[in-house]
């Protein structure tokens, strides 16, 4: 039945996606076309309800997944969901996350992910994931998402987090960014936070080699920070992912926290660190008692 399950997921996944992947075999969008004027727009529901079902096949068979408390995410109003990054590029616990909250809320409450730039060059992954509701990281996006009342999801600790080593998986590292606390007060929007766990297992990571990344300018040149060391198959040792890794099965397991008010807490004047302790602390009090109940490593 999980090998049925998973061929099952992968045929109408590819299927799905086929279309978009002939259409943006280039990284400069001469197959696919220029990007949207405006990401938020290239959201489809119904490629979402299409795709759903083979994302599906992957969240339950492959990574077992256990989600709760999407019933504190509000069902028509703006939120900043702030979850704690894993896994490297190839994050199970966002899809993971997304397939369960279009299940649980339908595919027509908008709902965006933020992504580095890096990702929207990648083959066939500018249309997949844009219609998919995923939009190119930065303040402009921000901002417009939660005014049209959607769900957003940030990830404050982005490259730096999710390279960290495996045996750091149970530690919230959002390297000191408060733009996420500074903008929930400002705008007044609650923030759900969102934590995984599983995602690191999907592959021995060594390092983020941070180090590298600075020798070789690619912090400048790429806004990339880390040049990380992976050991996973097909490979055995890759390099940001590359040439090619495939997940280990991980369990992935994700709790959706009470939701928090900065601005009624704190005041409209606070101090974004102060908020950003606040919530990083609520989600390591969790992320602890979750690294707790997981006593085999992949299998959870």
């Amino acid at each position: 039945m999980l090998g049925s399950g998973l061929i099952g997921g992968s045929y109408t996944m590819a299927k799905a996606m086929a279309g978009d992947v002939a259409r943006s075999l280039d990284p400069l969008g001469l197959v696919d076309g220029a990007p949207p004027e405006d990401w938020l727009d290239a959201r489809d529901p119904e490629y979402i309800r299409h795709v759903l079902p083979a994302i599906r096949a992957w969240s339950e068979h492959y990574f077992r997944a256990d989600v709760q408390g999407l019933e504190e995410i509000p069902a028509d109003e703006p939120v900043l969901l702030v979850g704690n990054h894993s896994g490297g590029t190839l994050i199970a616990d966002t899809f993971v996350l997304a397939q369960h909250f279009y299940d649980h809320f339908g595919a027509e409450r908008e709902f965006h992910q933020l992504a580095h730039d890096l990702v929207f060059q990648v083959p066939g992954v500018r249309a997949s994931l844009s219609r998919f509701g995923t939009v190119p990281a930065s303040p402009d996006n921000m901002r417009k998402a939660l005014d049209r009342g959607a769900a957003l999801l940030v990830y404050p600790g982005g490259d730096h987090e999710t390279y960290r080593p495996s045996w750091d998986q149970d530690k919230i590292d959002f390297a000191g960014r408060t733009g996420f606390a500074k903008l929930a007060i400002e705008l007044g929007v609650p923030v759900v936070p969102i934590v995984a766990i599983g995602g690191q297992e999907t592959a021995l990571f060594l390092g983020q080699g941070q180090r590298i990344s600075r020798l070789l300018r690619l912090d400048r040149a790429l806004r990339l920070k880390v040049f990380p060391i992976q050991v996973a198959p097909p490979f055995g040792l890759t390099l940001l992912d590359l040439p090619l890794r495939m997940p280990l099965p991980s369990k992935i397991s994700i709790r959706a926290l009470p939701r928090i008010d900065l601005r009624e807490e704190l005041g409209a004047e606070a101090d974004p660190r102060e908020a950003y302790e606040m919530v990083t602390e609520a989600m390591q009090a969790e992320l602890s008692l979750m690294a707790a109940d997981r006593t085999l490593p992949v299998v959870g």
